[in-house]
């Protein structure tokens, strides 16, 4: 059992895609009012498996949201490291933590697919080169959010005497590194991230892995939500969370007193942050009774 920092928290997971931004608004101002930390977005040129949808770019979505909102932090699951130069990434995070108040949450990774860089024209380097420029990014943003003057000689990038302003609002804005890899991943996490956020299908593998992401960084994990909040509809529930989520290879699904037990399990293993794709895509409805139905008997089970 891992030592917990603080109270668990729970975020909602918005894919942007098949929901107008009219609907992600309505969805990301309920989850404000029911006490939620943080919603997340995904980061595509275009959507996995959906090519034909629309898909909003994630910081612009978001700073438009921020707008919106007032308490509720902001993170992406996760940016693409292929899409933005460090500098430029540095300048987009410092600028919306600025905006937002101080609530942005950098969820940063290597990995996307090889066919959406093919088809948008981003290098598609192999494996190790793209995670040792993640690494070179993340040492990057370090050192620009101090305001001071800049000088980098990397592999892959290269600063000249470069000052980024504005800083983030509290000098510096966590970082979220996900994924479960032992060679690639786990050494970056261990080295450079605040936060170790575990895809849904990695739940299992927490206590495995977690020497190797090491005991500095809390954890987040990802898991898919299938809620039942009527007994009639629970063959109903569970048919729409295993066609939309099915393939992230773990996902919780029952009554309240059934979810809470299960997330309350990694809870007392370590994980201080749910952030949960809803099987309904997070109805207003949906976030509401999450709130009132099971954070308090999450909390409550794991002390």
């Amino acid at each position: 059992m891992s030592e917990r920092r603080g109270e668990i928290e729970f975020a909602v997971y918005i894919p942007q895609f098949q929901l107008s931004f009219e609907q992600i608004e309505e969805r990301v101002i309920a989850a404000e009012a029911a006490g939620f930390h943080s919603v997340w977005f995904m980061d595509h040129l275009e959507a996995p498996r959906a090519a034909d949808v629309a898909t909003f770019e994630p910081f612009t979505l978001a700073t438009a949201l921020a707008a919106r909102t007032s308490t509720i932090r902001f993170g992406f699951l996760t940016l693409c490291n292929q899409f933005r130069p460090p500098a430029l990434l540095a300048k987009i995070a410092a600028s919306f933590d600025v905006i937002s108040g101080g609530r942005l949450e950098l969820g940063i990774g290597w990995g996307s697919f090889a066919e959406e860089f093919a088809r948008f024209g981003v290098p598609d380097d192999p494996p190790k080169v793209r995670a040792a420029k993640l690494v070179e990014t993340l040492e990057i943003l370090e050192l620009l959010f101090t305001g001071e003057n800049v000088s980098y000689e990397g592999t892959y990038f290269q600063l000249h005497d470069a000052k980024a302003l504005p800083r983030p609002v509290n000098g510096r804005i966590p970082i979220h590194v996900g994924g479960v890899g032992p060679q690639l991943t786990l050494p970056i996490v261990r080295a450079h991230a605040d936060w170790w956020n575990v895809p849904s299908y990695g739940g299992h593998q927490l206590d495995e892995l977690r020497p190797a992401a090491g005991d500095r960084v809390r954890i987040s994990l990802q898991r898919p939500i299938g809620l039942v909040l009527d007994p009639a509809e629970r063959d109903d529930v569970e048919r729409v969370l295993l066609r939309r989520f099915g393939f992230w290879g773990g996902h919780t699904f029952g009554d309240p007193d059934e979810v809470a037990e299960e997330l309350a399990g990694f809870a007392s293993r370590g994980v201080e942050l749910f952030i949960l794709p809803f099987w309904d895509r997070a109805t207003p409805a949906s976030l509401a009774a999450f709130a009132r139905e099971v954070i308090p008997r999450v909390r409550t089970i794991a002390g």
